[in-house]
């Protein structure tokens, strides 16, 4: 497969991560608790990292021609998963976050997008030049951690 293929891989993590902070922006003004709102404050900030993580991956790949051992079919089903994320569809995040109406279920959702990504992250990695592996590496552990913060403030 061309380098488009990785590309859009790329284009639809930094569309996952915008809607991302957008969502968690806009929830974190719905929640009255305090410990609720700061975390998706915090969760909002994760995104803009990340987004820009990938932002700076992708002006690398130009260069970049994934191994031959990678199909037309796995770009294929990459692509199949992007879509079927909900956040790699424009402004999705706000459409969500409007359909929020207690912190209970704003957290139950962050924690399927948490899941959601964490998955297409760790299908991309095949995909990204290895010299950039770890920091996928480290995006999906910290993609992780928010999973497991929101796990703690949804028991407490």
């Amino acid at each position: 497969m061309n380098v488009l293929g990785a590309s859009e891989v790329l284009e639809f993590a930094i569309r996952i991560e915008e809607n991302g902070e957008i969502f968690y922006r806009e929830v974190s003004k719905k929640v009255e608790q305090r410990k609720v709102k700061d975390l998706f404050n915090f969760l909002a900030e994760e995104e803009v990292k990340h987004r820009k993580v990938f932002e700076e991956m992708l002006s690398q790949i130009e260069n970049y021609q994934p191994p031959e051992s990678y199909p037309g079919e796995y770009f294929a089903y990459l692509r199949a998963y992007a879509e079927g994320h909900i956040f790699t569809k424009e402004k999705k995040g706000a459409l969500m976050a409007k359909k929020m109406h207690t912190a209970k279920e704003a957290i139950d959702f962050a924690m399927e997008i948490e899941l959601d990504s964490i998955l297409y992250y760790l299908e991309t990695k095949n995909l990204v030049p290895e010299h950039q592996r770890n920091t996928l590496d480290k995006i999906i552990e910290e993609e992780r951690q928010h999973y497991l913060k929101l796990q703690q403030i949804k028991g407490e």
